[in-house]
């Protein structure tokens, strides 16, 4: 699959899979014999596990690290497994923070429903 093709089924700007190429998280890409990239259906679980763990918040920096673990083979499987239990870790802390975060917008907005259905429309904090 041609690079725009691959963009389209997996929903990722050209751009960005090429800069995923280049910070080394797309493994190497093979090439028509005209240089255009030819991304393999296994590319794109690649490209599919990249999207998923960046939205989860995982940085470039640690994915870089999980795919050097990978590279190396079975060896490195309890080290990946930390990896993403640690991220995982991290992401609960984030979802509680915003979960706290919903509750308060929850709590505010229900003020300004009250005031807005009150006369008295002046709130204070």
């Amino acid at each position: 699959m041609t690079i725009s093709e691959v963009s389209k089924k997996c929903n990722v700007s050209a751009d960005t899979l090429r800069y995923y190429e280049k910070a080394g998280l797309i493994s190497f890409i093979n090439r028509t014999p005209g240089g255009v990239r030819n991304y393999t259906e296994q590319d794109c679980k690649q490209i599919e596990f990249i999207k998923c763990m960046r939205s989860a918040g995982l940085s470039i920096e640690v994915l870089r690290k999980y795919f050097e673990l990978f590279k190396r083979g079975k060896r490195t499987l309890k080290a990946r497994r930390d990896l993403l239990a640690n991220e995982r870790e991290n992401l609960q802390v984030r979802f509680k923070e915003l979960q706290d975060t919903i509750r308060r917008l929850d709590y505010k907005i229900s003020v300004y429903d009250k005031a807005l259905k009150s006369k008295d429309k002046e709130l204070k904090f």
